[in-house]
């Protein structure tokens, strides 16, 4: 195997820890052009796609590559900023949030950096740029509060790939779930908890979860059960009794049986009911994207509308919420135990490295 060239060492070069936030992916603009590739790495993945190999080559290339993009980009440009694609955006800021965060709380060296699984900045340059800068410990945190093969594990595996071709590896942690971490239940009911208090509350409210095939759950994958309990633990935590409301899937593709209930049937099923206020809220997305912001808010609506629904509100991701960097903040801590240090000393640490270099150069080391 060939390895990725090192980058020049230094004896006595100070250490750090490095956390790196994990997002799904975006393209690089609302553009069919910038869709096509996009897609093909991301339906190219053998975890997000479980057809043999051969059969759905011909099906991507052969039919979804030609007609999607143009499709999926028009739904892009629906959601575009002036800043740029929403889960770039509010992934980025999340980043540089979380710096902060734990920067009140740590003495010893870290950084926090940002990465796509599917798209730029890319996993594997991300971690090359972090180990380049003396990180010989990364903690890999997704944005995905619950488990699933087709997210979390595809995401782990591009770090794998990486380190495959690593020669002089760091130490790698993972952060497999925390869909019932305490700091991650009360940032989403302090979100919602926040939109209710401007906007008041609704008679059901809808917590819809990205689909997946339902073989996956007969394979087992842990995704629906994790759902299921974030569901729980969040209406306990909002006092809502089972009637006020639904936990639901959106997002199904093809022809195959999904995760049940479906969202925009549930929509269509409670707007034929005469409910008079439906809120839609994800509690799967840490950040707004185009399955929020297109596909619950503008189809959403749409469909709960259009059957006789009043009242529809679409109640935003947790994005910059300060409860919600907070929480990542415990979760990275959790993760953390014996990579950092809030009682680093500077100077004790600039002494011993010093001293580890001159004992080096005595030995011979050319650096």
């Amino acid at each position: 195997m060939k390895y990725f060239k090192e980058p020049e060492h230094t004896h006595g070069q100070q250490a750090r820890t490095g956390i790196l936030l994990v997002n799904l992916g975006t393209p690089e603009a609302p553009t069919a052009k910038a869709l096509r590739p996009y897609l093909k790495q991301f339906l190219s993945d053998p975890r997000v796609v479980e057809i043999p190999r051969v059969v759905w080559w011909l099906i991507l290339n052969g039919i979804i590559l030609n007609t999607r993009p143009k499709k999926s980009a028009a739904k892009y440009a629906s959601i575009w900023t002036a800043d740029g694609s929403p889960l770039k955006v509010h992934t980025e800021r999340q980043a540089k949030l979380l710096k902060g965060w734990l920067g009140e709380k740590l003495a010893s060296p870290f950084m926090v950096e940002y990465a796509m699984r599917y798209g730029n900045p890319s996993i594997p340059d991300t971690l090359a740029g972090m180990k380049a800068a003396g990180c010989d410990r990364i903690l890999i945190l997704p944005a995905y509060p619950q488990y699933a093969a087709s997210s979390t594990a595809t995401a782990f595996d591009d770090a794998y790939a990486w380190l495959q071709k690593t020669r002089n590896q760091p130490a790698l942690r993972t952060v497999k779930h925390y869909h019932d971490h305490p700091a991650y239940i009360h940032a989403q009911a302090s979100n919602i908890r926040d939109y209710w208090q401007m906007h008041g509350r609704p008679d059901v409210l809808v917590m819809s979860f990205h689909g997946v095939p339902r073989y996956t759950l007969d394979k087992g994958d842990p995704y629906h059960c994790e759902c299921r309990k974030t569901g729980r633990l969040l209406a306990g935590a909002l006092g809502l009794e089972p009637g006020q409301f639904r936990l639901t899937f959106q997002s199904r593709f093809g022809r195959a049986e999904w995760l049940q209930p479906y969202t925009d049937k549930t929509l269509e099923e409670l707007g034929r009911e005469g409910v008079g206020r439906v809120d839609v809220v994800a509690p799967g997305f840490t950040a707004d994207c185009l399955e929020t912001l297109e596909e619950l808010a503008m189809e959403g609506r749409a469909s709960f509308i259009g059957t006789g629904g009043k009242e529809f509100h679409y109640i935003p991701a947790l994005n910059e919420h300060p409860q919600w960097i907070a929480a990542l903040g415990r979760i990275a801590l959790d993760n953390l135990g014996g990579w950092v240090s809030d009682t680093w000393d500077r100077d004790a640490d600039e002494q011993a490295r010093q001293t580890s270099k001159r004992l080096a150069l005595d030995l011979g080391a050319r650096s």
